[in-house]
């Protein structure tokens, strides 16, 4: 049986700051997308995007993915505690963010950035969905330092106890998700965006993948306490998957 390394969530201090691991993970996410746009727009020059668009990119996207990840996490997850406690809203350090939520805010993003380089939607999106899973990847490294969004109990070899929770061995579905979510759709989507494609199509293949990865880790992920599981025994984050599933089905299909 294994047992969660109870890392302490702050790196280090920066004297009276504290500067914590879930922020530096969001530091290496944002990193990382930078690079590999550098990568796409020198190898892969029919994308027509060059570094102040990246650039731009990035600032949207930023700012999307922080804004809507928390809104989305407040709005699906915990409104009434948020509704007791404004204050919380501003802790990032301590967690507390959603994807689905920060997938729509940088599909806002992107459609203001779209607006300003009057250029489709779509062929943004494909840009910067390759750009994405491995910051994903770092986010859920982010939960396992943390100790936070552990999965169900099991007898599986990987089975971890989380001593911050309980003496029961369980999923370290963060591990999980930030693989199959992470490294394998980053991977899948890098080696398909090496050739042309039609344009909706490597967003469409990022809906399917990940809409699906998602959906069946959350078997193995405990459900939020407060939230339990809904409608057919499924979790909030399956539910907020399924039509992932069916617009990247839609979309690949009329491309």
């Amino acid at each position: 049986m294994l047992i969660h390394p109870q890392i302490n969530p702050v790196a280090f201090n920066l004297g009276p700051f504290e500067i914590h691991w879930y922020g530096i993970m969001y530091l290496f996410a944002f990193i990382g997308f930078l690079q590999l746009g550098k990568v796409q727009i020198k190898h892969r020059p029919w994308l027509s995007w060059n570094e102040q668009m990246l650039d731009d990119a990035f600032f949207y996207g930023a700012i999307g993915v922080i804004l809507g990840g928390r809104l989305g996490y407040i709005l699906f997850y915990q409104l009434q505690y948020y509704m007791h406690q404004p204050m919380e809203i501003m802790a990032l350090w301590k967690g507390g963010m959603s994807f689905h939520g920060g997938f729509l805010g940088v599909i806002i993003a992107m459609f203001l950035l779209a607006k300003k380089y009057k250029i489709s939607l779509l062929s943004i999106l494909d840009f910067i969905a390759p750009l994405v899973p491995l910051g994903l990847a770092f986010g859920r490294i982010g939960n396992f330092i943390n100790a936070e969004l552990w999965g169900r109990p099991t007898q599986f070899l990987l089975g971890m106890t989380f001593p911050n929770v309980d003496d029961i061995p369980r999923h370290p579905s963060q591990l999980y998700e930030s693989f199959f979510e992470g490294l394998i759709l980053f991977l899948a989507l890098w080696m398909y965006s090496k050739q042309k494609r039609k344009t909706g199509q490597i967003s469409a293949l990022f809906l399917m993948l990940y809409g699906a990865f998602r959906f069946l880790i959350e078997f193995t992920r405990e459900p939020d306490q407060f939230l339990g599981l809904l409608f057919l025994n499924l979790s909030m984050g399956q539910w907020l998957s399924i039509p992932m599933i069916i617009v990247g089905i839609y979309l690949f299909k009329k491309s």
